[in-house]
């Protein structure tokens, strides 16, 4: 409140105010973390992820015990929040953000943040907060670069103004291959999070370019972006990447050797039951959050919305195989 271009009144808002965190890994960990400690109102977190040990080396939130519990990104990251600030409201959801969940997610929410690593969810975020006239904030990081800019639909550029579709696949550098540092993602993260504060307390404050950074070569750079008229999304107003057919949505996880396959309709499923059911064909492990079978040389996660998560393929067809012999359809 000492800092005057927030004040009392900043503050208050703050404290009104509902965001909503797509992703609790890397960028999202300093994001949150921020958000909780400056007194936000209510934050839902999602993330469809569980802790790994490799994990801990870029995302703050997390210690080598929640990877020994084996717990979803968003349980461990609302425990250690609520531990910071008590009188924020956290809502941690174990979920996959795509076209069947992504308008529930949204809802009652002032504001989304971009806590992820890939363009489709992105786009995903971009169509439903044009659509919705829904501000949001994007960033992104890879190395030591990164970047950032915040979208107020209606008042400047969205997502689709920069990026008309998606990058093809092997045209951008991945974790697998460029790996990240974690002071980069320490820099885009508050980035991000001082936008959200903009965005709240005073809109006309806030960022309205590109901002790179490059913390091994020392650069920073705000790029100037402007609103395309023939802008698929906010142009003429066609959101594709909300439309869904399939009967499950399948995702390459970067950096994983695993694909995640999503059920479109959400099932509710008896992990006690599924466990005994599959201790007949390999080793099985499971808590309140997911379950774990190690079968073929794959490890399958499934979680109690039906949602797996398979390691060990790289190939989507391969992964509905394994989805079908050992989950059912």
């Amino acid at each position: 409140m000492l800092f005057a271009p927030v004040g009392e009144e900043g503050q208050r808002r703050l404290a009104e105010s509902r965001v909503g965190l797509v992703g609790c890994g890397a960028l999202g960990s300093v994001i949150a973390s921020h958000l909780v400690r400056a007194g936000i109102g209510f934050l839902r977190v999602v993330d469809r992820d569980f802790l790994e040990m490799n994990n801990l080396q870029r995302q703050i939130l997390y210690t080598e015990e929640d990877v020994s519990r084996r717990l979803p990104k968003a349980v461990a990251a609302a425990d250690h929040l609520r531990a910071a600030n008590s009188e924020v409201v956290i809502e941690p959801v174990v979920a996959d953000i795509n076209p069947f969940s992504i308008a529930r997610f949204a809802d009652g929410l002032d504001l989304l943040v971009d806590g992820t690593d890939n363009f489709s969810t992105r786009f995903l975020i971009n169509d439903l907060a044009v659509s919705r006239g829904l501000p949001w904030v994007y960033g992104g990081v890879i190395g030591a670069s990164g970047m950032t800019m915040t979208i107020v639909p209606g008042e400047g550029p969205c997502l689709r103004c920069l990026f008309p579709e998606v990058p093809p696949p092997g045209s951008t550098p991945t974790c697998d291959t460029a790996g990240i540092l974690n002071t980069v993602v320490g820099v885009v993260g508050s980035l991000e999070a001082n936008e959200v504060y903009k965005l709240l307390v005073d809109r006309e404050a806030r960022n309205r370019g590109l901002l790179t950074v490059d913390l091994w070569d020392l650069r920073f750079e705000m790029v100037p972006i402007s609103r395309d008229p023939a802008c698929p999304a906010c142009g003429r107003r066609v959101f594709p990447f909300l439309e869904a057919d399939e009967e499950y949505a399948t995702t390459t996880l970067c950096g994983r050797d695993a694909v995640q396959i999503v059920p479109r309709v959400p099932a509710t499923l008896d992990l006690e039951s599924l466990r005994r059911r599959l201790s007949a064909v390999g080793e099985v492990r499971a808590n309140p959050f997911l379950l774990e079978l190690e079968v073929e040389g794959k490890t399958l996660t499934v979680f109690p919305d039906g949602r797996a998560i398979i390691k060990g393929v790289a190939d989507a067809a391969m992964a509905r195989v394994l989805y079908a012999r050992y989950i059912g359809q």
